[in-house]
């Protein structure tokens, strides 16, 4: 199976795979160590790092707080520079709004940044299908593009992939390419074939970190150089992120690019930072002559809506928390079968493709803690994980809550069953007591296998005694000694 064609509903069965293929957990570990070994390398100061923390969790929550405010007065200020502001609520919204743009200006080539969003949408698929080549100049995203694979980690997304395989993929997809397995070769060649690309292509696509509603600026980092290519380049830009991206002053921004790459790639700041302003102006030699901004709902309303998961619009997408996971090191992000994979991924996903495809994916944790101690924002993901398990597990919200989509498509008859008679015996002594004589004396029954806690426990079973038998006992034992005491005592009143 093609990785492009993986789902999250398959998640428990190709963790198995992955767990069984040595070379994937061998590659996944030495990044990981090495991701965060760097990271804490650049947050060596404990104090600093929590004075840093707590700024950015607040800047963050200051601007979900005043989030359509921000996005009013970030839409006015675009709107002055000359940028074209496009909502969409859906992925299929979104994917129409480029093939409109694209139709008007005839285009047959786009090249794109690193986007994760662009990615959520399905855009080189959705392109493809109007006749327009969409380009990715990301050297992970280009690699992974020519073998038809999907992302593995939102930062580095061709971890899961080796030199040797690099090599093959250059071998057969780039004309004239050859086989080398040395690094630097492997990144001129693709170096070399981008370059056209930039040239020919009338549209270019990025990703935006952080929109500032003060200013109407775009901020981009990254640290190869396409991004600034591809915003420049062509004559037409179309930047596409979330609606949760926005702060509200320019201010707020350096405190958490700050965060940003040092959670990321252990960098004290990357190679380009970019502050996009609209397009080309008059005298100005280089920069698109047209720019749109496509903002992205697609049920990330969802969790703004309900201040239990609001939070979860606080990420910066640094990927700390994969980086931590004792279970995302281990079976990778394909494995997810969603655009985010990993904690974050557990936690946005729901609300992005609903319970009913993601159900599996909050119990994808040990629940160590990792996640929310790294986050630089101050993310709860932990226990954003557990009320997601709760709500999959729930039909109704009995607290008042506006249900989730696909909330409770993780119950079953069967389970609502067990809990009800749980229920019942547990509420009524005589019931309670029957079952505790039986459960004693019938404990042989018990199977070895039980599914969900035998793979890592010993299998549970009942006691030979239950507590009220070991009570009755006790009080037997010690009638017997208040009786047996006076006998005693008159036995040797009589010989004396």
């Amino acid at each position: 199976m093609s990785a492009h064609t993986h789902t999250p509903e398959d998640f428990k069965p190709r963790s198995r795979e992955a767990l069984a293929d040595p070379r994937l957990r061998a590659n996944f570990r030495a990044t990981m160590d090495f991701l965060v070994e760097r990271r804490a390398a650049q947050f060596a100061d404990p104090a600093e790092y929590a004075r840093l923390r707590d700024l950015g969790e607040a800047i963050r929550r200051h601007a979900l707080a005043n989030l359509p405010e921000l996005l009013e007065q970030l839409e006015r200020k675009l709107a002055q520079r000359g940028v074209q502001v496009h909502y969409a609520e859906t992925i299929e919204e979104a994917q129409e709004i480029f093939a409109e743009i694209a139709g008007c200006h005839g285009a047959r080539i786009m090249v794109k940044g690193k986007s994760m969003v662009s990615e959520e949408i399905g855009l080189n698929q959705a392109m493809e299908e109007c006749g327009v080549e969409c380009i990715e100049t990301d050297m992970g995203e280009y690699i992974l593009q020519l073998d038809g694979d999907r992302p593995s980690h939102i930062i580095m997304p061709a971890i899961h992939k080796s030199k040797e395989d690099i090599a093959d993929i250059f071998a057969r997809h780039i004309p004239g390419a050859g086989h080398t397995e040395d690094v630097n070769e492997l990144i001129g060649i693709a170096r070399k074939a981008l370059r056209r690309k930039f040239g020919q292509a009338q549209i270019g696509v990025s990703g935006v970190n952080f929109l500032v509603a003060e200013t109407g600026t775009l901020v981009l980092v990254e640290n190869e150089g396409n991004g600034r290519m591809c915003t420049s380049v062509p004559d037409v830009h179309i930047a596409i992120t979330g609606i949760e991206k926005v702060v509200e002053k320019l201010e707020h921004v350096p405190p958490l690019i700050s965060l940003l790459t040092r959670s990321a790639t252990g960098q004290a700041i990357t190679t380009y930072v970019n502050l996009i302003t609209g397009p080309r102006r008059p005298g100005e030699l280089d920069g698109p002559r047209e720019m749109h901004l496509v903002l992205l709902d697609n049920g990330r309303t969802q969790a703004y809506r309900d201040e239990r998961f609001r939070s979860t619009l606080q990420c910066i997408r640094c990927g700390a928390c994969m980086n931590h996971c004792p279970v995302y090191t281990r079976v990778g992000g394909l494995t997810y079968g969603t655009t985010y994979p990993g904690p974050i991924g557990a936690i946005i996903s729901p609300h992005l493709q609903g319970l009913g495809a993601t159900r599996d994916l909050p119990t994808a944790s040990s629940l160590c803690g990792a996640c929310g101690e790294v986050c630089p924002v101050g993310i709860p993901i932990p226990e954003l994980l557990m009320r997601l398990r709760e709500a999959a597990r729930h039909p109704v919200d009995e607290s008042g809550h506006p249900p989730l989509r696909g909330q409770g498509a993780a119950a079953s008859q069967l389970e609502r069953l067990a809990w009800k008679g749980w229920r019942i015996l547990y509420s009524n002594s005589r019931l309670y007591r029957i079952f505790a004589w039986l459960a004693t004396r019938l404990r042989w029954l018990t199977p070895a296998r039980q599914p969900g806690w035998t793979q890592g426990r010993t299998p549970l079973r009942p006691a030979p005694h239950s507590l009220r038998d070991l009570l009755a006992a006790r009080r037997r034992e010690q009638a017997a000694l208040q009786a047996a005491a006076p006998s005693a005592r008159r036995s040797g009143a009589g010989t004396g």
